[in-house]
C-alpha cells in the first residue's frame, strides 16, 4: 500500500516502473485524440460524468484513476473499441499453450 493509499484509506496497486512509463503515454494518446476533436477538456468531462480533475489526472495517466474512468473517456472519444485491442494477440500465452499440447502417436495397424 502506498503512503496516499493509508492517508486515505484506500488501497491502491503497486506498479512496476514498466507500467509506470506506459501509463503517461496512454494519457497523452488520450488527450491527444480529444485535441484532434477540438473537444475542450471541460466538455469532454462533462460527457463522461467526471470532474475536469479527474480527466487531467487520465491525460497525465495516473494510476489511481479507475479502469472505468478511463473506458468511459474513450468511449466519449469514440474509442471504445480499442478496449477490445487489449490482450488481443497473447503471443507468449499461446506459446505457452502450444508447449502443454501433445500430439497423439499414430496407431500401428493390427496384423489380421
Amino acid at each position: 500500500m502506498t503512503i496516499e493509499g493509508k492517508l486515505m484509506g484506500r488501497r491502491t496497486a503497486v506498479l512496476s516502473p514498466t507500467l509506470e512509463a506506459l501509463l503517461p503515454r496512454v494519457g497523452e494518446n488520450i488527450k491527444l485524440a480529444r485535441l484532434r476533436r477540438k473537444i475542450t477538456a471541460s466538455m469532454l468531462a462533462e460527457r463522461a460524468g467526471m470532474t475536469r480533475t479527474t480527466l487531467r489526472k487520465i491525460e497525465n495517466g495516473d494510476s489511481g484513476v479507475t479502469f472505468g474512468a478511463y473506458a468511459s473517456v474513450l468511449f466519449c472519444l469514440n474509442l471504445e473499441d480499442d478496449l477490445l485491442l487489449l490482450a488481443k494477440d497473447d503471443t507468449l500465452g499461446r506459446k505457452l499453450q502450444d508447449i502443454g499440447l501433445t500430439v497423439p502417436k499414430k496407431r500401428v495397424a493390427k496384423k489380421q
